[in-house]
């Protein structure tokens, strides 16, 4: 998959994911759906300190195969026992893709997509919504992030991998999906329209007197591109100021929020990767940026719904001084993810490292907090008379 090869590392729960192949003893049979089991190879792997005996798991292969009452589908038993054994790592974001899967995952960062037009991720163990995307069927309906998906066409999604709940709630444009939502105390449901999903991960105006308004709605392969034209707008028009929203922003591409910071600071780092607290690299700017003066004051809007490389772009504003942060607490993911792509196209997703603001402060389970707490109206957000927007519009003007 050309796509996956392009971009290795991703910080974000992208519902399609938001979710070690066994490659020993496994031989691909072309044709039909034939798959040919081995076990001569590993009776035993030796692992420090203890020993893991691999051949229980061929005793239960056997066993299942030859005593279960009914069709066996070898292939659904291969990718069961690699996500079992991926998922009993015990880390949300790390994960295993089918082929199926992968493809969703492609679309998702395509930009191209049929379903209700949310981010959906796993939180505290439930699935959950991180964020409804502007002028989507689900912001319509009035999904919120951080509201929990108790069951999908009453099918409870206790159990569900991420995958595997985004996988029921797309579908065919015009057709229905039923969300039963837990929000606080509240038990409510959703009969939601799906729609054919078409969404610039960027977009720009003018608000106000001469300030430009900068909403990036996630982090995918346009996004340096589309803030690249937005700021050569923005100079064109000569602002005195800018506004970034990354509300709702679930996160996406690490390298294209490297670009993204490049463009506000001159030098210095951006983030810090570390493997077991170990630094494994710095990801400095590039020296290019086109709003690196600071007498062009920037707000960035953030709220629980702005995770992972929406986080490192605020997180790296911040600590350069470069940017004030105006809001809510963000979500909190500090997770580095890497994918490995096989024959078949299916993906592990794995995490490799944490990563750091540039004044070594990690976000993971906590959250950036803003320096100007502000408590918005989901209803209004985005919306002409958002007073999130306002409030910051006011507080450039004071800047200036």
């Amino acid at each position: 998959m050309n796509f996956v090869n392009r971009y290795r590392k991703v910080l974000q729960f992208l519902s399609v994911g938001l979710l070690c192949f066994m490659c020993y003893g496994v031989g691909w049979v072309s044709g039909q759906e034939r798959l040919h089991v081995s076990r001569g190879f590993i009776p035993k792997i030796s692992l420090s300190p203890i020993e893991t005996d691999f051949s229980m798991f061929w005793k239960v292969y056997d066993d299942l195969e030859s005593k279960y009452d009914g069709k066996i589908d070898k292939q659904k038993l291969l990718y069961g026992a690699i996500s079992g054994m991926v998922s009993a790592a015990g880390d949300q974001y790390t994960y295993f893709m089918t082929p199926v899967e992968s493809k969703q995952f492609e679309d998702e960062f395509a930009g191209s997509i049929s379903g209700i037009g949310a981010e959906v991720g796993m939180k505290d163990k439930r699935i959950s919504v991180i964020a409804p995307l502007p002028e989507s069927p689900a912001k319509k309906a009035g999904l919120r992030p951080n509201d929990i998906i108790d069951a999908i066409n009453d099918e409870e999604t206790a159990g569900m991998t991420v995958d595997q709940a985004v996988e029921k709630i797309r579908g065919q444009e015009g057709t229905k999906v039923k969300l039963k939502i837990i929000r606080g105390s509240e038990n409510l449901t959703f009969n939601i329209t799906r729609e054919r999903i078409e969404i610039k991960s960027v977009s720009w105006e003018i608000k106000g007197n001469g300030i430009g308004y900068l909403h990036i709605k996630k982090f995918s392969d346009d996004t340096a591109r589309l803030t690249d034209e937005g700021l050569d707008f923005f100079r064109l028009k000569n602002v005195k100021g800018i506004v970034i929203d990354m509300r709702n922003n679930p996160g996406g591409l690490l390298d294209k929020s490297i670009d993204v910071v490049s463009q506000f600071i001159k030098n210095g780092d951006i983030l810090i990767e570390k493997n077991d607290g170990k630094i494994v690299t710095s990801h400095k700017a590039s020296g290019l940026g086109k709003f690196t003066d600071p007498r062009v004051p920037i707000v960035v809007l953030v709220n629980e719904g702005s995770a992972s490389a929406a986080e490192i772009v605020a997180g790296a504003l911040s600590d350069h001084k470069r940017a004030t942060l105006m809001g809510k607490k963000t979500f909190g993911k500090g997770s580095v993810q890497e994918l490995i792509t096989y024959g078949d196209s299916s993906i592990l997703r794995i995490t490799t490292a944490h990563w750091y603001t540039p004044n070594d402060k990690s976000i993971n389970e906590k959250g950036l907090s803003p320096d100007i707490d502000i408590t918005g109206d989901d209803a209004t957000i985005f919306e002409e008379n958002d007073p999130v927007i306002k409030k910051a519009l006011e507080f450039i003007k004071t800047k200036l």
